[in-house]
């Protein structure tokens, strides 16, 4: 019970400081000039994103083990994780914040 407490406060807690550095930083990236990584910093962001990205994936396992979300769905989110990491990667591991994010809400 207190690893999944853990787990739940770990991505509560992402999730509020996913959401505060974004809107700070979507406006600092649109501010700047094209910023290219050199192949050392991409290297050290790429180990940096597949950390986060197997936590990530741990975490949705564990919801899937406590009975959270369905296997599929489980497999629906770490490809979602999956998908967005290769983004990152033909990026040059820059992050994209131009355009407007689309919602997804339900009418």
């Amino acid at each position: 019970m207190k690893k999944w407490l853990l787990c739940l406060m770990f991505m509560v807690t992402l999730a509020g400081i996913s959401t505060i550095s974004t809107i700070s930083q979507a406006e600092e990236v649109s501010n700047e000039a094209k910023v290219e990584l050199t192949e050392e910093q991409k290297e050290e962001m790429a180990k940096l994103h597949k950390d986060i990205l197997e936590k990530k994936k741990e975490v949705i396992t564990k919801y899937v083990q406590y009975g959270v979300f369905t296997e599929e769905k489980g497999k629906k989110i770490t490809s979602m994780f999956d998908k967005h990491y290769i983004k990152l990667e033909q990026n040059g591991f820059i992050p994209k914040w131009d355009g407007e994010r689309k919602h997804h809400h339900k009418e």
